[in-house]
């Protein structure tokens, strides 16, 4: 009889139990390639993209790999705007930016759409058909969900706690992944001002197993196969790696990022909302000091206080600071390794290979 994880990698068309976490602005085409040619499931990030340039970096990696393809999208709730906490949000960022000679927007935009709101990507999706489409922060309509399914389409979505899951299956999605609270990145919470459980990886991972009938995919502080090993070993059928990939030779990570992540940074990472208006867990840095003192309801929502984000961290780069960024990197982050992803996937199997022996 086959085991979840046995359907899990024969649903994926994969061989190997290692998804790459889809890193919006980090994971590129070649990185997604590497993995899925070495058994994995490589993945892209698009939900900062317009489905024009989502479809583009789809075909670059299929120029590279005719292996499977995960393609994730934000399915956050739209922004509520509210012109007078943004104004007084970005007087608050004022400071920074002049400390950098640079003058701080004269008004923030929602630079994002919203898969729920994303016709275009939608019939890309339809049209290309890449093996997997993820959703992050919520779930699609249900006639989203029916069209991808009727391409032929694998579905997968974030929760990070029971209820998000029960959703998930509810919604004839076809696996979960369990981000735990070490992850690095957004949180996948879908609503971000509940209250989190912040429920670790392998406790989230356990819970999950028994309480839907859908693989799950461990995710968060894995960075090694001694850490996937385990995570198959609480129930999971899969593992899915970010922080790990981010130093890879195919990364598209600047140099102030990967400096930071094999700094004493690594070990400080913190979860914060101040860089993008949800929570998120980054490296230590600039940014997230500037909002450990500052209330969540002072932030303007994801994703226009992220337009503040980027503006400022472009302001800093030109002045040669690179602390405002978004440095996304989970607990594991000081176990990052730097190599060619292909390298690091026949690493990965090597150790998990000898951890489950």
């Amino acid at each position: 009889m086959a085991t979840q994880a046995s359907r899990l990698l024969d649903l994926l068309a994969i061989r190997v139990p290692i998804v790459q976490a889809p890193m919006a602005g980090v994971s590129s085409p070649a990185m997604a390639a590497a993995v899925s040619e070495s058994g994995g499931l490589g993945s892209l990030g698009v939900g900062a993209m317009n489905a024009d340039k989502a479809r583009e970096a789809i075909r670059q990696f299929r120029v590279l790999s005719s292996g499977s393809l995960n393609v994730n999208v934000f399915v956050h709730r739209p922004a509520h705007a509210d012109a007078s906490k943004e104004a007084a949000w970005l007087q608050h960022l004022r400071p920074d930016f002049e400390r950098y000679g640079a003058k701080a927007p004269d008004a923030l935009r929602e630079i994002y759409t919203s898969f729920l709101e994303d016709a275009d990507m939608l019939a890309m999706f339809v049209d290309e058909k890449p093996k997997v489409v993820s959703f992050h922060f919520g779930l699609p309509h249900p006639g989203q969900v029916e069209a991808l399914h009727r391409a032929g389409v694998v579905l997968l979505a974030t929760a990070t706690n029971v209820e998000e899951a029960k959703a998930i299956q509810r919604a004839g999605i076809d696996g979960v992944i369990a981000q735990g609270y070490e992850a690095g990145g957004h949180r996948g919470v879908f609503d971000p001002d509940a209250e989190d459980n912040r429920l670790g990886t392998f406790a989230l991972t356990r819970v999950l197993t028994r309480a839907v009938d859908l693989p799950v995919i461990a995710a968060g502080g894995i960075m090694d196969g001694a850490g996937i090993a385990a995570a198959l070993k609480l129930g999971a059928s899969a593992a899915q790696l970010g922080t790990a990939f981010v130093a890879t030779d195919e990364s598209l990570a600047d140099k102030g990022y990967r400096e930071h992540l094999f700094s004493d940074a690594a070990h400080h990472t913190t979860m914060t909302r101040a860089i993008s208006g949800r929570p998120a867990r980054s490296l230590a840095n600039a940014f997230t000091r500037l909002g450990a003192s500052i209330s969540a309801d002072l932030i303007p929502d994801y994703p226009i206080a992220y337009d503040a984000g980027k503006s400022l961290n472009a302001a800093a780069k030109a002045a040669g600071e690179a602390g405002y960024g978004a440095q996304w990197a989970g607990q594991g982050a000081p176990l990052a390794r730097a190599m060619s992803s292909r390298a690091l996937m026949q690493v990965l199997q090597d150790e998990l290979e000898h951890a489950s022996h």
